[in-house]
């Protein structure tokens, strides 16, 4: 299945496609918090916003988007800036073929090189299986090596239910001494996408 993956940048012509994709969370699922799906020219805009500093990555299976990922700053104060939050979201029926696991390697290899130590995953939780919110991402975080660093309770309200919030943690790099600076996507060597992207 994997061999059969591709990964690309995001473009604005793709905004319809992972909409799509995210309507259906929105809609069906606790596992993200907003209520209202996006309209096309938000959604738009979030993809550029993001590319401004971060990788936004898909994955393709001849040329049909299966899933994406991408990374936001942790914080915006400056001290943060070695941190990146991730986020991801599949097509349904696309859960443990390779596509997750793909993106997040490429993410990881993306941050390294703009000099970030540690990912966080901030996911939407409940102790107990739930239609809502199946614990696929957590076990997908942790399969991946990240940690559970924190755990908020009932702190989310969606389909009349309340909801937990936990943040998972990964290192990707030792912390050095004196940290260089954070490098925003868009000044990254072009091969160091193209090396993160092969496998």
């Amino acid at each position: 299945m994997i061999e059969s993956i591709q990964l690309d940048l995001a473009t604005q012509n793709d905004a319809q496609e992972l909409l799509n994709i995210y309507a259906y969370y929105v809609k069906q699922t606790a596992i993200t918090f907003e209520y209202t799906v996006p309209s096309l020219e938000q959604f738009q805009e979030r993809i550029r916003h993001t590319l401004t500093a971060y990788p936004y990555l898909v994955a393709k299976r001849k040329n049909e988007i299966l899933g994406f990922a991408y990374t936001g700053p942790f914080n915006k104060r400056a001290a943060y800036q070695w941190n990146a939050e991730t986020s991801i979201y599949l097509k349904q029926g696309e859960l443990k073929k390779g596509g997750g696991a793909l993106l997040y390697r490429a993410l990881e290899q993306l941050s390294r090189a703009q000099n970030i130590v540690n990912l966080n995953a901030c996911l939407s939780y409940h102790d107990l299986e739930d239609v809502r919110l199946p614990k696929s991402s957590y076990y997908f975080h942790q399969r991946r090596g990240f940690k559970q660093v924190a755990h908020f309770h009932q702190c989310g309200y969606k389909f009349d239910r309340w909801y937990d919030m936990i943040w998972m943690e990964k290192r990707i790099q030792t912390p050095p001494p004196s940290p260089k600076p954070f490098i925003p996507f868009p000044d990254l060597d072009p091969s160091v996408f193209i090396n993160s992207i092969k496998r």
